[in-house]
């Protein structure tokens, strides 16, 4: 039941919808939405062990990446300049994906 609803095409129109609007909806809030922490939990290993994990920092890193202030993205965290790339050649492969299940871009033959 549950592989029938999620391959269904309403909710791959849902679906491909939402992947186009998240780039967007980034794009609309402010570079430093997430700098400082208001309303946002701490990272567990912050919190409890008192210690920075390579992720730490890495939330403010794609947004401020997002919005071209490189600098201020390797300031937050220095993995961006690989986490970045995957997660534009990730957004572009699902994309791919949808558009094609949805017959709108031609699979090759």
């Amino acid at each position: 039941m549950l592989r029938s609803i999620l391959m269904s095409r309403p909710f791959r129109i849902i679906w491909l919808i939402a992947l186009l609007m998240t780039p967007l909806v980034l794009w609309v809030l402010p570079a430093d939405q997430f700098d400082h922490g208001a309303g946002l939990l701490t990272c567990p290993s912050v919190r409890f062990f008192d210690l920075e994990c390579f992720g730490c920092g890495m939330t403010r890193a794609v947004m401020h990446m997002h919005h071209g202030e490189w600098l201020d993205a390797l300031y937050f965290n220095y993995g961006i300049v690989i986490i970045y790339p995957v997660l534009i050649i990730a957004w572009l492969w699902l994309l791919r994906r949808v558009l094609r299940q949805l017959s709108i871009l031609a699979t090759p033959s």
